[in-house]
């Protein structure tokens, strides 16, 4: 498929759209900690943006899934319909690597509307993943961390890069999945050779949501934000911008 048929998920946010709403969700479906930048992706990447506000929540929470009135999913599908109407699309890439929860809704949407699901990173190596993102200049930090072995205080505005060691060491230690399969911890992404312009985070506060004593939960809130140009030619590709990484090809 050519880039201008395959839409992105990151190119579309499922979230709260009124300021005055909690920062996060009690969702299985989506992140929506981090939702006061999302306007930033769209900018960063010169691609459109299509928001819709979250009304359901996790009605139907089996291993299979039937669309249901009310569920969460069905957002998701509503927000697809529209994007289908303005833009020409034929696929949609995901980024789940072990929930089968959300691959499996994933799929039911796209089958519904005629759309291929593509998950490129399914079932991948995390130990290997992680570092592959590192080595290929995604520039993400921690965002919201819950999971023994993790602190607001200590790890929240880490980036890959700096936790990666920390997260080896709990998964040897505790079990925990190195790139946040099982809810360990939620990123948010600065840069990445994808994006035209980076993000800079300018104020930022730390939100304790349970201060457990064995794993205390706890997001951070953007309050200012703004864009740095990278000085890239407009007309470059997504492919010429990954030209040269160590990304993994299957063959």
């Amino acid at each position: 498929m050519s880039r201008a048929t395959v839409f992105d998920l990151a190119s579309v946010a499922i979230s709260q759209q009124v300021e005055d709403l909690r920062d996060e969700l009690d969702s299985y479906m989506y992140q929506t900690v981090g939702h006061q930048a999302i306007d930033l992706y769209a900018e960063a990447m010169g691609l459109p943006l299509f928001r819709k506000e979250i009304k359901g929540t996790a009605l139907d929470q089996r291993h299979c899934y039937d669309p249901t009135e009310g569920d969460e999913v069905e957002d998701l599908h509503e927000l697809l319909q529209l994007v289908k109407k303005e833009v020409p699309i034929e696929g949609v890439s995901v980024g789940a690597i072990m929930s089968n929860y959300q691959r499996v809704r994933a799929l039911n949407v796209c089958n519904r509307l005629g759309l291929t699901m593509l998950a490129y990173l399914w079932q991948r190596d995390q130990e290997e993943l992680l570092q592959e993102m590192i080595d290929c200049q995604v520039e993400a930090i921690l965002i919201k961390v819950a999971a023994l072995g993790l602190h607001p205080t200590a790890h929240l505005g880490k980036t890959l890069r700096e936790i990666y060691p920390h997260m080896i060491h709990m998964k040897e230690k505790f079990g925990l999945n190195v790139c946040g399969e099982g809810g360990e911890y939620e990123t948010f992404t600065l840069d990445c050779p994808l994006f035209k312009k980076k993000i800079v985070i300018d104020q930022k506060e730390t939100v304790i949501h349970s201060n457990d004593a064995f794993a205390p939960v706890g997001y951070l809130k953007f309050s200012a934000m703004h864009l740095v140009d990278k000085n890239i030619k407009e007309k470059m590709t997504q492919q010429e911008c990954l030209e040269g990484l160590p990304v993994k090809v299957k063959t």
